[in-house]
């Protein structure tokens, strides 16, 4: 979508793990280090923690790049939500044989007898076990009779356990503590420091750029590192995310705004408090516009303390636009002004117009403008505090102009009547 607009040759944060895109931390590096030593090493197991995006996968694709395939047989089991038996069944399933019983033990002295077959011919056999702290207790706790086919000097099979910190908890119940003690190598993958995270954005930019480029402004990238916490798949789907919308509005560089935005919009912090903040605006502006229509006829009018229901976040806020129906005053109070067309406007947020008394009506309505991306339910919810047919019916009838509900101009006007009761 927007490659070309920013000279870039591919997706430079793909959620995907691309070890064409690899960038090492120094712990991503030793994690990488410990995968390759273990196994040619023929340590047995292999542990790899780390929290959730912080690049595991990652880690464990770059190692299936790099190994040598004529002489090491990797087998990678991503769903390791299964039993002892299963994960037998796709080992042999991965080296071109089938069991010549179903029994457990027969299985394993089968594969026993194969790898040592293996070994003669100075090949490696690893298991590769994604996602390890889903697999069950019992099928961990039988991994240790695959520990247990060895020679003298070597094991015959080399077993890559990768997992959540959970994994690590698990390892250290009372049941696997035989299992735990046999793990020869553990690496933790940490999340990157605020300048890794700033090398890891340069980096992805430069493998996938055809010159040197930086699309983003130093506010973006400090909203984007500051709020991803060092973990590279959040920070991957903040910038694509951000990158997509600055082409939409044809920016060149993503701004701060924009990074604001996203970040808002895939984190889901609730921005009810905006409409708080305006609800009182609004509320005190009303108060002060009436507070004069009283003045200018000769009377005096108490200011009266202000109400406004604040539900918690997800609930309407003072009906969501923080303006009220009111009947219109018979004198012109302060910021009313005329659109052109005879309608009186209010001047409401960002100066547009937010409330009209259009002619012949006694009753004041609620204008919205528009915003990009709006649809009518959208508008509904936030004016009224919820949405039905009836009243989608209701202000489509007083928008003769809006003829797909789902998709509403940038800068149209959209009358809101007086919900009836």
């Amino acid at each position: 979508m927007y490659l070309n607009y920013y000279n870039l040759r591919r997706e430079p944060f793909n959620i995907t793990p691309d070890p064409d895109l690899l960038f090492l931390s120094p712990s991503h590096r030793e994690a990488l280090a410990a995968v390759i030593c273990g196994v040619n090493r023929r340590k047995g197991f292999v542990a790899i923690t780390g929290e959730v995006g912080v690049g595991k996968t990652t880690i464990i694709r770059a190692f299936l790049e790099k190994v040598d395939k004529q002489n090491v047989r990797a087998i990678y089991v991503f769903n390791a939500n299964i039993t002892f038996k299963a994960l037998l069944r796709t080992i042999y399933q991965n080296i071109g044989m089938a069991p010549q019983s179903e029994e457990v033990s027969e299985m394993v002295n089968q594969l026993h007898m194969i790898l040592i077959d293996e070994y003669r011919a100075g090949r490696n056999l690893v298991l590769i076990i994604d996602e390890a702290q889903n697999m069950p207790v019992e099928t961990l706790e039988n991994l240790r009779m695959l520990s247990n086919l060895e020679t003298s000097t070597d094991k015959l099979i080399q077993i890559v356990l990768s997992g959540q910190p959970e994994f690590e908890q698990k390892l250290n119940l009372h049941t696997l503590r035989q299992l735990n003690q046999r793990i020869a190598i553990r690496v933790k993958i940490l999340p990157l420091s605020r300048k890794e995270s700033l090398e890891y954005i340069n980096h992805r930019l430069s493998q996938s750029s055809t010159k040197d480029i930086q699309p983003f402004t130093s506010g973006a990238l400090h909203r984007i590192v500051g709020k991803a916490g060092g973990i590279p798949r959040v920070i991957n789907i903040f910038c694509d995310n951000c990158l997509v919308t600055a082409f939409g509005n044809q920016q060149k560089k993503v701004s701060s705004r924009v990074a604001r935005e996203i970040i808002a919009e895939q984190t889901g912090e609730s921005r009810n408090w905006h409409w708080v903040k305006f609800a009182c605006i609004t509320a005190l502006l009303a108060t002060i516009s009436l507070s004069w229509v009283y003045m200018e006829n000769g009377r005096s009018l108490p200011v009266p303390a202000l109400e406004i229901s604040v539900n918690k976040p997800g609930g309407p806020v003072a009906e969501r636009s923080g303006i009220q129906t009111v009947q219109a005053a018979p004198a012109k109070p302060a910021g009313v002004q005329q659109d052109g067309e005879g309608t009186q406007l209010i001047a409401g947020k960002h100066g547009k117009a937010d409330v009209v008394d259009t002619p012949g009506n006694g009753n004041y309505h609620i204008v919205r403008v528009a915003r990009r991306g709006d649809t009518l339910a959208q508008l509904v919810m936030e004016t009224y505090g919820s949405v039905d047919r009836k009243l989608l019916g209701q202000v489509k009838q007083h928008n003769p102009g809006i003829t797909n509900v789902d998709l509403i101009r940038e800068g149209e006007k959209i009358f809101f009547p007086t919900r009836d009761k």
